[in-house]
């Protein structure tokens, strides 16, 4: 049956894929030329040198529409010496408003803050590269673009550079310096891809140098025109970094009549670039303790959420390793290592090998250790995983994994206490950017297990024009797929009965069409019908569970939203369950039909209060349920944010008879005393957990890269508000 299923999906993808390879408009290039003179990164363009730069000009609109250049007129200039990449722009402004930004914290929102961002794709592969952007306000915001841009930046990863902002009456002015030791490329190459975009919030228009089409990421590395070297840059000099930590902890458990602990630690993180796209990561005694703590969600499904990453060591060319796979199917999932049911397990240390050997070719090559832990009764582990991509075509490519967990008790191999997941995956991105999908084999491997039917696969194919978003998806997962260092929850179903985890396998099957209208008018930018089903199968191809969604989307050109959506929902229960999720009575296994009906509009976003509101009710299993949900937030440019974030979910269920209200309380409060010194408050009150939450972060950015923080946390029962724990930490983090 799966290869029934499969072939036609690969035919269709060999189909589509030829017939989108079309020849794309004559591509924009700036030729580069170095620099001798000295140029003082000040934001003033006052330096001979950016007068005798060619110009970026020229910009076209990407939002609200694409058909034509850009109301604000934007130039950029290039150039460099031995050690820097030089970027300087002039973002002219005729509208004498205040500019519109969050705060002055780094690695802002680039759709909600006036900003000025280069797009570099130093390797050409169209597929990975790097972003630099600024603010008017000189706040910094640099990321990493995977799997060509189409899902934006991901601003997790940050490294030095530098960069200033002049602000005049008619215009803001910036320069960047970017080390070439902070990028990946090959030296001697001639020819690097770039893209410059603005994000002009008063004139309501987002533009790029390159034509992106209004439907795509304004990052999308398919739309790119060609760095030109006058002289190819050279290898980077030496780049050794040492990034060494100190932390120190007090906590208090209120729960028991411990007096309170006192801990310290330390140690060091190193990154040897071994050459301009190869870099080696090294870490001894790492901390990964959270100083941001995760946003809590009433979760009303039976299935544990995902929650991303956010430590530092995992985070350059994460792709590699954590893309592997859907966001439910994971063969790797790097917060299994070091985290035992939110606890820090030890890492006694782990190297990481990772970039880029040729233009075709990436690997990534990861080993972890962590320690024993007596207090949860886990053995030390050893965490081994390798990758590797292959270019195919323009933008796709052929990706490889193998993950291997192995236990060890007192130094020793533990027998049968291994866990072994390989796998393939094929990630298209066509030329055009119109067809984006992903078809996936992993076979796990598990002492105990046959392993003959030990497997995941899963097709994904997505058709996106102006008009129409088409997407295509299929999952299946045996119940004897077990990957131990992966996030696959869906398999596991919690029996109330037999107080135990049952493992089920299912099939999933999950269309969408979505089409959009763009009228002349100018209060609404599109608008239009979609419709989605969920869909899932058991082993024998029944029916467990479907989720029907059709909906009326509307998007005004202020940036508001509006929604409209009819959900249907059938549901097997397999075993007795508790749908409230919070402990209380269950209701008995069986099918359940219901449906209910969703309203959700989004306020403009560019004001300095703003809010977004969801509302729904209808029935839920054998009763009903009332859901709210509302985010406000007042900016106090530049330098604080106060948001309130608040989800009510009142669940009627008739038998056995019992009303459950669960609430969930957010504030949050950020202040930017200037660009380097930032203080955040965030509390979390939630009945479903039982638990009220208190996170508050100092950190103070001495030098580039070197932070202190002081985080103190306070829980309590949220019910009687009684003291759980608490802790106050401190941390020290250098970059040399």
């Amino acid at each position: 049956m799966q290869t029934r299923i499969l072939l036609p999906v690969f035919t269709l993808y060999y189909l589509l894929f030829n017939l989108t390879l079309t020849a794309q408009s004559s591509e924009k290039s700036i030729t580069i030329y170095p620099t001798q003179e000295k140029i003082t990164i000040n934001g003033e363009l006052n330096e001979t040198t950016w007068s005798n730069c060619n110009k970026a000009k020229d910009f076209w609109q990407n939002f609200p529409a694409d058909t034509s250049l850009s109301k604000s007129k934007t130039e950029a200039f290039l150039t460099f010496n031995d050690d820097f990449l030089f970027v300087a722009a002039i973002c002219y402004d005729t509208i004498n408003k205040p500019y519109i930004i969050q705060s002055l914290k780094r690695d802002f929102s680039y759709p909600i803050s006036d900003c000025f961002v280069i797009s570099l794709d130093p390797l050409s592969d169209k597929t990975n590269g790097f972003s630099f952007g600024l603010n008017p306000f000189g706040v910094q915001r640099e990321g990493l673009i995977a799997g060509g841009g189409s899902m934006g930046v991901s601003t997790d990863w940050d490294n030095r550079w530098y960069g200033e902002v002049k602000r005049y009456s008619d215009k803001w002015t910036l320069e960047m310096a970017i080390p070439f030791k902070t990028l990946r490329y090959k030296p001697g190459v001639g020819e690097w891809r770039v893209n410059f975009s603005r994000n002009d919030l008063k004139q309501n228009e987002n533009s790029s140098w390159c034509k992106v089409p209004r439907q795509y990421n304004i990052s999308t590395l398919a739309f790119t025109g060609k760095i030109i070297w006058s002289i190819p840059p050279k290898k980077a000099g030496t780049n050794i970094s040492h990034i060494p930590y100190i932390i120190g902890k007090v906590a208090k458990d209120y729960n028991s009549s411990a007096p309170p602990t006192m801990e310290g630690n330390a140690g060091l993180d190193a990154k040897l670039a071994l050459n301009s796209s190869l870099n080696l990561d090294v870490t001894i005694n790492p901390d990964f303790s959270q100083v941001e703590v995760d946003r809590q969600l009433t979760n009303l499904t039976r299935f544990n959420l995902f929650f991303p990453e956010r430590r530092y060591f995992f985070i350059e060319n994460s792709d590699l390793f954590s893309n592997f796979g859907f966001r439910q199917i994971r063969p790797f999932f790097s917060r299994k290592i070091g985290l035992y049911n939110g606890n820090a397990v030890p890492i006694i240390g782990g190297v990481r090998l990772s970039g880029k050997i040729n233009k075709l070719w990436r690997i990534g090559i990861m080993d972890m250790h962590t320690a024993q832990q007596s207090k949860f009764e886990l053995l030390s582990k050893n965490y081994f995983v390798a990758a590797a991509q292959r270019q195919l075509f323009d933008r796709s490519n052929l990706s490889f994994i193998f993950v291997n967990s192995e236990s060890f008790d007192r130094k020793k191999f533990v027998e049968n206490g291994y866990n072994r997941v390989a796998g393939v995956d094929f990630n298209l991105n066509s030329k055009d950017n119109k067809w984006m999908g992903k078809f996936f084999y992993h076979h796990s491997f598990s002492p105990g297990k046959t392993n003959l039917n030990s497997f995941a696969h899963a097709s994904f194919l997505v058709y996106n024009s102006q008009k129409w978003s088409i997407e295509w998806n299929h999952e299946f997962v045996h119940k004897d797929y077990h990957a131990e260092t992966g996030f696959v929850p869906r398999i596991q179903q919690f029996d109330a009965g037999t107080n135990t985890i049952q493992l089920l396998t299912y099939w999933r099957f999950e269309p969408r069409i979505n089409y959009y209208w763009y009228p002349k008018n100018k209060t609404i930018n599109r608008h239009g019908p979609g419709i989605y089903l969920d869909h899932y199968r058991n082993s024998a191809f029944t029916n467990t569970d479907i989720h029907f969604r059709s909906g009326y989307y509307i998007y005004f050109t202020n940036t508001c939203s509006l929604t409209v959506e009819h959900h249907y929902y059938y549901t097997k229960l397999l075993f007795p369950t508790d749908v409230t999720f919070s402990g209380d009575t269950t209701i008995p296994a069986g099918d359940y039909y219901y449906q209910n009906v969703l309203a959700g509009f989004k306020t403009d976003s560019r004001k300095i209060i703003n809010a977004n509101f969801n509302a729904s009710y209808g029935g839920y299993f054998n009763g009903k349920k009332i859901s709210l949900a509302a985010d406000l937030n007042w900016r106090k440019q530049p330098w604080g944010i106060f948001s309130f974030s608040y989800s009510r979910d009142q669940i009627f269920i008739p038998e056995p008879f019992q009303i459950k209200t669960l609430d969930l309380f957010g504030p949050k409060i950020e202040f930017s005393f200037t660009r380097s010194v930032f203080f955040t408050n965030f509390f979390q009150f939630n009945t479903q957990l039982n638990n009220f939450n208190i996170n508050s972060r100092l950190q103070w950015r001495f030098r580039p890269m070197s932070d202190l923080f002081i985080v103190y946390t306070d829980n309590y029962y949220a019910l009687n508000l009684d003291k759980k724990n608490r802790a106050l930490v401190v941390k020290l983090v250098g970059w040399f």
